[in-house]
């Protein structure tokens, strides 16, 4: 793709439009404005009254149709940075209240007008400096629990510490901040496409950002602790970077926001466990497929047989002994649990890849979310549930994804093991999606080396014409 089609995709027609009209009607303005002042030091009294009309008339046209986006932007910005405050809406209308006042008091002279000007910038500065001193002296602390779910409500634990000795906090809003890659996806396209400054504000890191809690009102010197709960919408890895508490106290003109320092922390979400309607033929058939049982000093009964020299007395069966007129053992099988691979095909057609303009992934960033592909998501939810239901089930399972192959093993932290890869895995778009081959699960490699049967997750069709296949594993297609 060449520079101009990128920059096509970048900046639209739309784009331009809007920034010409936006600076049309602010230059209009500012020449209205000289006018009314030139023709009021020239005695052209019609002429400034005229003049005062339209400049106002473009004021509101600048308030509703430029300040809104501007202000938009400029917050979403600021969030990005490490800035004190910011202005809310409604700062935003009573700036624009302040500069049509201010206006209307110079052009009129009105004694009136300036008396609601230092009201109105009284109440200003007093709200400011009030929002401030709100988030002093103020500590946040949280703790996540050690399985978070995709999709599921997630306990968290948050604590405020208030330490001013004086005043209390009003209306806190504790945050949470961090992020998902270390690298902007965009940040290598608009690679010397545009200039290195415009580059860095377009491809910045993205930060999610997730609301902790509310905290209307903590005393002086005391911690006030919350139970809420949170839904992680996407799995994968989150990596918190730092807390942010915020306020909009006492006016709501400002958003005074202060970042506090967090020992970063990595952590993983879990893909969600999708019970789906195949989901208890898939175990039934994995169990049906468990091996016969060997001799060994287990509890189940293998066979009653004669009594030799070498068996151990204990082993008699006595009432089975006295139906018959020898003496009969009793067999038991050794305790063995089921073996199961799970392997996770990530290939998909590549026609089910979304290309995204250069201007679309920027968004996509800017605004937290994660392009995902609903189809993969399913299959990785359906690997999981698996899984999650044989290890229940006391079940040995060992996970391969793709070329990646882990080892057998039990128990919950194996299955958490096993959820953190499925957790990262990725989808692989390619154009020859041929069915899976019985080579790729039983290669020289050993895959299935200890496996009692194999559960295949695959978004290809599966031959008719590989029976082998067919008759070795547990098919499911998502």
């Amino acid at each position: 793709m060449s520079k101009l089609q990128k920059i096509r995709e970048l900046f639209s027609v739309r784009d331009l439009r809007n920034a010409l009209v936006g600076l049309g009607v602010v230059i209009a303005g500012i020449g209205l404005a000289v006018l009314t002042v030139f023709a009021h030091r020239s005695g052209e009294r019609t002429l400034a009254i005229a003049a005062a009309v339209l400049s106002l008339g473009f004021v509101l046209l600048i308030l509703i149709f430029v300040v809104p986006p501007l202000a938009r932007n400029a917050s979403r910005e600021a969030s990005q940075m490490n800035l004190p405050f910011e202005f809310t809406l409604g700062g935003a209308i009573m700036l624009g209240l302040l500069t049509i006042v201010g206006f209307s008091a110079w052009n009129t002279g009105n004694n009136l007008l300036f008396l609601v000007l230092s009201i109105l910038v009284g109440a200003m500065i007093a709200g400011f400096a009030a929002g401030a001193m709100n988030l002093k002296k103020l500590d946040v602390r949280m703790r996540f629990p050690e399985t978070i779910f995709a999709g599921e409500e997630t306990p968290i634990l948050v604590g405020l510490t208030n330490r001013k000795r004086l005043f209390p906090a009003f209306s806190i809003v504790a945050e949470v901040r961090g992020r998902d890659r270390e690298r902007s996806m965009a940040e290598k396209e608009l690679g010397g496409l545009v200039p290195t400054f415009i580059m860095r504000r377009l491809a910045k890191k993205p930060v999610i950002r997730r609301i902790l809690d509310y905290f209307p009102y903590v005393a002086r010197g005391e911690t006030e602790e919350s139970r809420s709960f949170h839904i992680f919408p996407y799995r994968g890895k989150l990596v918190i970077s730092d807390f942010e508490i915020a306020t909009k106290f006492p006016f709501a003109f400002f958003r005074h926001r202060r970042r506090l320092s967090a020992k970063e922390t990595e952590l993983v979400v879990f893909p969600q466990l999708s019970e789906h309607d195949d989901l208890p033929d898939v175990i039934s058939a994995v169990a049906g497929r468990r091996p016969l049982m060997k001799r060994g000093a287990g509890y189940d009964l293998l066979s009653l047989r004669a009594y030799q020299p070498t068996d151990d007395p204990r082993q008699i069966d006595w009432k089975a002994t006295a139906r018959s007129r020898g003496v009969i053992v009793r067999e038991t099988a050794a305790d063995e649990s089921l073996r199961v691979q799970i392997f996770f095909d990530p290939r998909l057609p590549a026609a089910e890849e979304k290309r995204l303009t250069l201007r679309e992934i920027v968004e996509i960033e800017r605004d937290g979310k994660p392009q995902i592909n609903e189809r993969f998501e399913a299959g990785i939810s359906r690997a999981a549930a698996v899984a999650n239901r044989l290890i229940e089930a006391d079940a040995e399972i060992r996970l391969i994804i793709g070329d990646e192959v882990g080892d057998f093993g039990s128990g919950l932290r194996h299955l958490h093991d096993c959820l953190k890869r499925l957790a990262y895995a990725e989808p692989v778009y390619t154009d020859d999606l041929r069915p899976v081959a019985t080579a790729q699960i039983n290669d020289d490699d050993g895959f299935e080396a200890g496996a009692d049967t194999t559960v295949l997750l695959s978004a290809a069709e599966l031959s008719p014409k590989d029976d082998e296949l067919l008759s070795e594993v547990v098919a499911v297609k998502y």
